[in-house]
């Protein structure tokens, strides 16, 4: 099972789940099963179990059974990928969405006064200010952050647990670019980019959520799926605003749920052309998936050895891409 799933669920027993929503039960026998009248259809005598060791409900009234997920789809008539935002929203993002709100407003605030930062994005393709206005991007020079959010009353455990600072109290996104991944208009994540030796990329140890800005790329036909957040900035800057992101190459289940979610989507396959195949063999495996889930796809065939981030800065143009589009292919 997908790790993220895992610890939802973890966090979020469905006894408790129930309970807050005023779901009363008796305990039945020795065992951590418990009964109630079912909250999904009207009924006079209780059937409606659950199992609290196992996490699991079943009402013998209706019929219907499953997990918590399950039971919030049904209960709310969302889809598998809303009710896990829906869950993630209400029930573990706020206190830590403050923080990083503050967070990302700071590195914002220092992307202008660090040309070292400016200068990678523009090496980047990435010049546009209105666009990384937009996208909330900013800079992680480091030795600062921890005295900023302490200011504001966070305390050196509160960081340290949500993963901004490391035991010495230095900024766990030093020397990289900032993006923040929403979900629900909410922040659940941070993505740091080196601009120097360091691993490259870089998250918090929390749920990075669904695709990337999946809110607002849902609402369209067409579909377009990259690897990386470099890569959709540009794609973004060509206007190619139903443009997305994985965050990799492989997808969580709550991803190929949203891409699933349109009756007739066509989703663009958009992964880097690197030199070991792996790009392109994670491409025909995801397209195969899609087709045999019944959503449309095509192959974008980018020049050997670039992705779209790299294709831009090598100087290609929005016209460039768009016949890359044209030309895609199916299985």
């Amino acid at each position: 099972m997908d790790a993220d799933l895992a610890e939802l669920k973890r966090r979020i027993p469905l006894l408790e789940y129930l309970r807050r929503r005023h779901w009363t039960a008796q305990r039945v026998g020795a065992q951590q099963e418990f009964v109630g009248l079912c909250p999904l259809h009207q009924e006079t005598r209780p059937s409606f179990y659950v199992n609290a060791r196992k996490n699991l409900f079943y009402c013998h009234g209706c019929g219907r059974g499953g997990d918590l997920i399950r039971f919030v789809e049904l209960e709310r008539q969302l889809s598998f990928s809303q009710s896990v935002a829906q869950l993630q929203q209400e029930w573990l993002s706020a206190p830590t969405t403050h923080l990083l709100e503050h967070t990302v407003a700071f590195y914002q605030r220092q992307l202008p006064l660090h040309p070292e930062a400016m200068k990678y994005l523009r090496q980047r393709a990435l010049g546009n200010a209105e666009l990384l206005t937009e996208l909330q991007v900013g800079y992680a020079p480091g030795g600062n952050l921890r005295l900023h959010l302490t200011s504001l009353g966070y305390s050196f455990a509160r960081l340290l647990q949500t993963g901004l600072i490391n035991n010495q109290g230095r900024d766990a996104f030093y020397r990289r670019v900032i993006f923040p991944c929403r979900q629900q208009g909410q922040i659940i994540n941070l993505y740091g980019r080196s601009i120097g030796a360091a691993f490259p990329h870089r998250f918090l140890p929390r749920s990075r959520g669904g695709l990337f800005a999946w809110d607002s790329v849902a609402r369209y036909p067409k579909v377009i799926l990259v690897e990386g957040l470099f890569d959709l900035a540009v794609l973004w800057q060509y206007g190619l605003r139903n443009s997305t992101c994985a965050f990799g190459k492989q997808l969580t289940p709550i991803q190929f749920a949203q891409l699933c979610e349109g009756p007739d989507r066509l989703v663009y396959i958009a992964f880097d052309q690197d030199e070991n195949q792996a790009g392109q063999q994670a491409a025909c495996a995801l397209a195969h998936r899609l087709q045999t889930a019944g959503v449309a796809a095509r192959i974008v065939q980018l020049p050997a050895g670039h992705d779209p981030n790299s294709y831009s800065s090598r100087g290609a143009t929005s016209a460039d891409f768009a016949a890359l589009l044209e030309q895609a292919q199916p299985l």
